[in-house]
């Protein structure tokens, strides 16, 4: 009961302690104990397992079989001669080795691409993943730099009801400058609750992807700021370059393997060739004649061969020429998707191209619009401290701040969420830090 109780208290230790985490540490959790990524990287063992099945089909195979029969009534003919045992055993061993086997070898081939597919699948999971934890990521640092210009606002106004209040109890304020104060700092409250709920959604989010438990607490570290530091002057660097992204790779694979698939079947029209070799072993009783005794030693004889098998395929029905085509086919089309691919992809990366650029023109516009706001806000304060201002002013002002200050955090967001999905279409497998 004392080992229970302790770990009881440990375990709700546990849950309040809260883990600080940043985003390549985010990422990498991610990409070690994401299900996701643990069953791509399952289909590439499988893979590994399919080729040596496939090697094995090359490799010698040895069988044996044995029986015993023991005589419950034999067979007599007549003056009762009698050619069966009572007792019979017998054993066979057989060797088959592969000489000419053109089909495993074009397996092999296919093999490997098929195991460049489940790599480049697994690659594609972990671009997947990457990219959904670095906007999750993103999304909390946005909505708890959200919160804390909400905050921020929220006591700014709690303050102004208040002077405001105290103006109108000495009578030097109107009740309608005391009422506007109080409804802004009620409208305040539904934003403050949905982006405290915002927060918490994309919290359990990231933990989802991390394979945390839902009950862990984590903290974010690191500001947007921080991560749109360094600019995009070297981003467009590589924007032609789409050798990279996964469909185009993962497409490419596709129709290497129908290749392979279709060197494979031809091979079915060409001869092979194997080696065999046979023992066997079979004892006996004597026979016996017409009641006489055929001698007390059982007889043994043990056979050996060997020898070489060839088969040639002749007709099949045209199964394998109508295989061929309808795999010709598929590649026909395959190739087509490839081309009508790449060309989306090219508009993709222009687009995202174009809405990076759009988000930072927003990023410098509004800490611009800032400065702005904070500086009407500090104006229609002071003229309604002298008296020479109203309420409704003040309000407005203070409105424009907040919205600025949350349209530069959105700008933020918005561009590093489009750099993300940039460096996705591109392939880019290292983390943005």
């Amino acid at each position: 009961m004392t080992c229970f109780a302790a770990l009881l208290c440990w375990g709700a230790t546990a849950q309040e302690e809260v883990v600080k985490i940043d985003l390549p540490t985010a990422i990498q959790i991610a990409l070690d104990e994401n299900p996701t990524i643990k069953v791509a990287n399952l289909e590439i063992e499988r893979q590994t397992y399919v080729r040596r099945e496939t090697i094995g089909s090359h490799l010698p195979q040895v069988s044996a079989t044995g029986s015993y029969s023991r005589a419950i009534k034999k067979s007599e003919m007549g003056g009762g001669i009698s050619f069966d045992a009572d007792n019979s055993i017998s054993a066979q061993g057989t060797i088959t080795l592969p000489l000419f086997m053109p089909s495993v070898y074009k397996t092999l081939k296919l093999n490997d691409e098929e195991m460049m597919a489940a790599v480049e699948s697994a690659r594609g999971s972990k671009l997947t993943l990457a990219n959904e934890v670095k906007k999750t990521y993103y999304n909390i640092l946005l909505g708890e730099e959200s919160l804390a210009v909400l905050r921020s606002s929220e006591e700014t106004i709690t303050q102004t009801v208040e002077d405001v209040k105290t103006k109108f109890d000495a009578g030097l304020a109107s009740e309608y400058d005391y009422i506007t104060a109080s409804v802004q700092l009620s409208n305040l409250q539904p934003s403050i609750i949905e982006t405290q709920n915002s927060i918490e959604i994309s919290k359990k989010m990231l933990k989802m992807y991390m394979g945390l438990p839902l009950t862990t607490n984590i903290e974010v570290s690191g500001t947007l700021d921080s991560f749109a530091m360094p600019g995009m002057q070297n981003i467009f660097a590589g924007a032609s370059d789409i050798s990279g992204n996964n469909e185009l790779r993962a497409m490419d694979i596709e129709i290497n393997v129908l290749q392979r698939t279709l060197e494979v079947n031809r091979t079915q029209r060409l001869p092979t060739l194997s080696g065999f070799g046979n023992f066997s072993l079979s004892g006996r009783d004597p026979i016996s004649f017409a009641g006489i005794n055929g001698g007390s030693e059982f007889l043994w004889t043990y056979p050996i061969s060997a020898g070489v098998n060839i088969s040639i395929p002749i007709f099949s029905g045209l199964k394998n020429v109508n295989k061929d085509k309808q795999l010709k086919n598929n590649i026909e089309q395959l190739k087509v998707q490839r081309d009508y691919l790449e060309e989306s992809i090219n508009v993709q990366i222009q687009t995202s191209i174009n809405t990076l650029i759009s988000a930072e023109s927003k990023m410098i516009a509004n800490k611009a619009t800032i400065e702005q706001a904070q500086k009407g806000y500090d104006i229609s304060r002071t003229r309604y401290d002298a008296g020479m201002g109203t309420m409704l002013e003040v309000n407005n002002a203070e409105l424009q701040l907040t919205q600025a200050k949350l349209n530069y955090t959105q700008a933020i967001y918005d561009y590093l969420s489009a750099q993300a999905d940039y460096d996705k279409l591109l392939g880019k497998e290292e983390i943005n830090q």
